[in-house]
């Protein structure tokens, strides 16, 4: 029964937390794909992808969630014939929104690869990310169909497929095409389109599992479709909204959002064309691309591991604290969001500590033997791991002023915290020539004033004050303690026995002295023990030594 029930909340949680795993699942991917088509292949992948994330942020993220209030509000009250207008409307608003966005990229491809971006040879990947962006909108206008009836279990299921079919299309294709690039390059001489190839091929890939993920939508609609409309006949709607109203509705309820999100991920578009000036204007440009696709490939890989990592910790408490606020239950919803403040403190410190400790083993074990590139990259990791926490408490942050549907306060967070990092990045990477360290302070300012601003607004609103010491300062304090021993055992271990036997070795270790020590500190007790897998040890140990 244990086993089952374990199960059951395993599946839960994978559904609930489709949206963060499935980021994961996007950095990870980067991984590999760095190894398949090179630092130089994934440089011109960027500009492309990140495009096509930003106009899925409008089309796929904010109509999805917009179009899935208005049906859910009218299902609720029997209104189908509208809640049915209301996806027609919105699948076809969300179709030429997309269109006109692909248009875009199509007609002005070159000035988006040699202007917003300087990176000339990017304009194929450019080209193949404009039907990605019609793909995407019909998938986010099903995936609201579905959130709207009630079947968010499709919508989590058809994420993971989307995300799979991507990691292994990007891979597959662009392995092809990196390899069809050679015999392009042998023929001309000229190495650069072996890596122009690579990204293109990766970028098909992304839209194969687009394709991938729009047939099995189709599948479910026309095996759900027939029920739902039988519901018909059961309809109480007093009047038929009218196209006008509903497109007025929707895009009342998508521009927020869309803009909301634009503002949160623009800034890696940005970097890019702030770094290739610098490189280029420091007569670095002929190392430029690979050294954007080291920091995108590679550093940007393992911090955004680390940052979804910590953020899956609080992910699942910020609809109970919400679930709160909406019933008015405010004390609940404080003590609940001091858990929430101490579970992203308890996962994300050690985290950024340990992969800037273990930065060297985690560089080689991800992209091969030490070289001089892994020693870039690990002073990468070790200055931006702070990253990790900063994101994470802006994300839950973030993410309660959005139940709490504070809107104009995300947007003011989200802007402000934009214009500093742009202000920043300006100054540090054009102006002062810092190149990568330069956007490392950048960000750091960015999701420093994220976090504060969000903090701030949700405080004024809910009068929440943080218990410093055990949710704050204990866990900090645990974790760098913690963190030296792990650091003395990579010292020891990694010439000895190799980068993933250190990692687990010292990870294994550094986490029972952290959990030891939140013990001692009195920040974990016996029920948050009895919820860890092997947590009873630490009761036992615990009551031995009068701890617990």
């Amino acid at each position: 029964m244990s086993l089952q029930w374990m199960a059951k909340n395993l599946k839960n949680r994978m559904i609930l937390s489709a949206g963060i795993l499935s980021c994961l699942l996007l950095f990870f991917m980067r991984i590999p794909l760095s190894r398949v088509i090179g630092d130089e292949g994934v440089g011109l992948f960027a500009p492309a992808f990140e495009l096509y994330l930003l106009t899925t942020l409008v089309t796929s993220y904010g109509m999805s969630r917009a179009m899935a209030g208005i049906i859910r509000y009218r299902v609720k009250r029997e209104r189908y014939r509208n809640a049915g207008k209301v996806f027609r409307t919105a699948f076809f608003t969300n179709l030429f929104l997309s269109v006109v966005m692909a248009l875009f990229l199509l007609l002005f491809s070159s000035w988006v690869a040699d202007v917003l971006v300087l990176e000339h040879l990017s304009r194929m990947t450019v080209l193949a990310a404009a039907p990605c962006i019609v793909l995407s909108a019909m998938v986010g206008a099903l995936r609201g169909y579905f959130n709207g009836y009630g079947l968010g279990v499709l919508t989590a299921h058809s994420q993971y497929i989307e995300k799979i079919a991507m990691l292994a299309g990007a891979l597959i294709v662009g392995r092809m095409f990196h390899g069809y690039g050679q015999k392009v390059a042998a023929l001309l001489q000229v190495e650069t389109h072996t890596y122009a190839f690579g990204a293109l091929g990766a970028m098909l890939g992304v839209m194969a599992s687009q394709i991938v993920t729009l047939l099995h939508l189709l599948v479910l609609y026309f095996l759900y479709a027939g029920s739902l409309k039988g519901r018909i006949g059961q309809d109480n709607s007093r009047r038929a909204e009218s196209r006008f109203e509903i497109q007025r509705m929707l895009l009342g309820n998508m521009v927020p959002l869309a803009v909301i999100a634009v503002l949160s991920n623009l800034f890696m578009l940005v970097d890019q064309r702030l770094f290739n000036y610098c490189m280029n204007v420091t007569e670095r440009g002929t190392v430029r691309t690979a050294q954007w696709g080291c920091y995108y490939g590679k550093f940007a890989a393992l911090i955004g591991i680390g940052a979804a990592f910590s953020s899956l910790f609080v992910h699942g408490m910020i609809g109970k604290i919400g679930s709160a606020y909406e019933r008015e239950e405010y004390r609940g919803m404080r003590e609940r969001l001091g858990r929430a403040v101490r579970n992203a403190s308890i996962v994300s410190f050690p985290t950024a500590i340990y992969l800037a400790v273990l930065a060297q083993p985690f560089s080689s074990c991800c992209y091969g033997r030490p070289t001089a590139q892994i020693t870039v990259l690990s002073g990468w990791l070790q200055k931006g791991a702070a990253i990790i926490v900063l994101f994470t408490f802006s994300f839950l942050f973030g993410q309660l002023l959005y139940k709490m549907r504070m809107i104009k306060e995300l947007f003011l967070t989200a802007l402000a915290s934009f214009v500093i990092h742009l202000l920043f990045a300006y100054l540090m990477v054009q102006r002062m020539r810092m190149g990568v360290d330069g956007l490392f302070v950048a960000l750091i300012f960015m999701f420093g004033i994220y976090m504060a601003l969000s903090y701030m607004f949700l405080n004024r609103r809910v009068k929440y004050r943080p218990d410093w010491f055990p949710g704050i300062v204990f866990p900090c304090a645990a974790a760098a303690v913690s963190g030296v021993v792990v650091y003395l055992l990579n010292l020891v271990l990694a010439e000895a026995v190799g980068a993933v036997i250190t990692i687990l070795i010292a990870l294994v270790v550094g986490l029972f002295f952290y959990i030891f020590f939140l013990m001692i500190l009195r920040v974990l007790g016996e029920a948050e023990l009895q919820e860890m897998p092997i947590g009873f040890l630490f009761i036992l140990l615990g009551r031995n030594i009068g701890v617990l």
